[in-house]
């Protein structure tokens, strides 16, 4: 986790100071009380010195973001704690408002939507919250990985509705290699192989694919991903 004010990366401390800073940011504008803190950060075993270390942690994070200002972002409200929506800029903000512009936006405007999304995805630093610890901080992880990795796959879909299969095929071993048991992107990269006049390697991509779903999770490939490949071996008009 990193922040920054003007052009100096702030030192945030500890790697559960983090997690206290998480749960106030990600929270957007909404109380969080002392005792919702020592959940998110410590789960079901806080240690018995968690009250005192959270109030430390609160004292801390206000001289941090407070810098030269006459208040800090972190707001005391009845019962809890909060920084209010739009106090402080994240990622995950302008993320989340370049992937809202893009739904908004028509369907077939792919180069459009592409640009977008990839302005989007630069905003990313590697794994979210990586390194920050707590139930809370585990399950925004997985939530905004799995934004990431939906944002990925619609620009592919573009690229390959575009007939960029070289670059489709160049980001989609990038997004596979994160997301192994994700069907559409295996179905993109079929799909982008088959029409690059790689059948073979299509039908061998599906075959991992079904390898992998039935060692890791015992099933079959979905239903639409089965039908891409009936399509592909029998070499459908128009695929």
């Amino acid at each position: 986790m990193q922040g920054w004010r003007g052009g100096t990366e702030l030192d945030l401390g500890s790697p559960q100071q983090q997690a206290t800073l998480a749960v106030l940011l990600l929270k957007a504008g909404a109380q969080t009380s002392k005792a919702q803190l020592i959940d998110a950060i410590w789960g079901a075993r806080p240690p018995r010195a968690a009250d005192g270390t959270i109030r430390t942690y609160l004292s801390r994070l206000r001289r941090i973001l407070r810098g030269g200002e006459p208040e800090s972002p972190i707001r005391t409200v009845a019962g809890g704690y909060m920084i209010p929506t739009g106090a402080v800029d994240l990622d995950t903000t302008h993320f989340a408002d370049l992937v809202h512009r893009v739904h908004s936006r028509r369907p077939e405007d792919h180069e459009d939507n592409a640009v977008r999304l990839r302005d989007a995805l630069a905003l990313w630093r590697g794994t979210a919250l990586a390194g920050v610890p707590g139930p809370f901080a585990d399950a925004q992880r997985d939530r905004l990985s799995q934004l990431h990795a939906a944002a990925g796959e619609e620009v592919v879909a573009a690229d390959v509705h575009m007939g960029r299969y070289a670059t489709a095929l160049a980001d989609l071993a990038l997004l596979i290699a994160a997301n192994p048991l994700r069907e559409r992107l295996r179905e993109l990269q079929m799909l982008a192989l088959y029409r690059s006049g790689r059948q073979a390697d299509a039908l061998e991509a599906y075959d991992r694919i079904r390898r992998h779903l039935a060692r890791e999770l015992g099933i079959d490939p979905g239903r639409e991903l089965q039908q891409l490949h009936r399509r592909i071996l029998t070499r459908v008009p128009g695929l």
